[in-house]
């Protein structure tokens, strides 16, 4: 600072220099500050991709910075799809019939197999005969699971008489040529009258054994299933 100057503010050379180092100090905080405050772009990370544990197929699991107005993206599933295995919500229903501790409609969620309507129906029976019974089967809805019925049974076999075809020919709903025995008759024996199926059949074998057999034909009114016209069909057909 020239000296006029000096000597006219009335300043001294100490001052000046301290004033001087200020200025200098505050040109340089105030560059920092401009510079620091800028804003720098930010570099996406790369994706990674991760190996699924099963199947071999391998699945990319994204991970995005968050960015004003995006969203970061949900990883994929293991395997690189997402399956839909069994449908919710959805169920059939099954007639298990035979030789079962609970015969009778069965209502199971879909893609269930024979084995779950054995055990929904309590189970099969102590010396049932469940040859030729594929417990691994699916089921449909609509269908009957016979349990004791020979293996030879090739087409559909439904309660209340209607026919099915057996070994060697015979035609369940034939009337037997001697009457059948309300007594010893088994679930086969008892299919064999007009009018009854494997599930009345079983129905009348259930009271028998509750009840310690039959005395009389007319105990078969008492059966459940049987009415005043089918008890006047099966009357000169069965015995006690």
């Amino acid at each position: 600072m020239p000296l006029w100057l000096q000597s006219r503010c009335g300043l001294e050379r100490r001052s000046v220099t301290a004033l001087g180092v200020l200025l200098v100090v505050a040109v340089v905080f105030a560059v920092q500050q401009f510079w620091g405050g800028r804003t720098q772009s930010v570099r996406a990370p790369e994706v990674v991709r991760a190996v699924a544990p099963y199947g071999g197929q391998s699945g990319a699991v994204e991970r995005k910075s968050a960015e004003p107005g995006g969203a970061a993206g949900a990883p994929p599933s293991p395997g690189g799809s997402t399956a839909s295995t069994g449908s919710t919500g959805t169920a059939i229903v099954v007639d298990v019939s035979g030789k079962v501790r609970s015969p009778g409609l069965r209502r199971l969620p879909a893609g269930s197999r024979v084995e779950d309507a054995l055990r929904a129906a309590g189970g099969v029976r102590p010396g049932a005969n469940t040859e030729g019974l594929n417990r691994a089967r699916l089921l449909v809805d609509g269908e009957q699971v016979l349990v004791g019925v020979p293996v030879g049974v090739t087409g559909p076999v439904m309660g209340g008489g209607s026919s099915a075809t057996r070994i060697g020919g015979s035609v369940s709903g034939a009337a037997p040529s001697a009457p059948v025995s309300l007594n010893t008759a088994t679930v086969d024996q008892l299919d064999t009258l007009p009018g009854v199926g494997p599930v009345l059949a079983q129905h009348i074998i259930d009271y028998r054994t509750r009840h310690g057999g039959f005395r009389s034909v007319d105990e078969l009114r008492e059966v459940n299933g049987i009415g005043d016209r089918r008890f006047s069909d099966l009357q000169k057909l069965v015995r006690p």
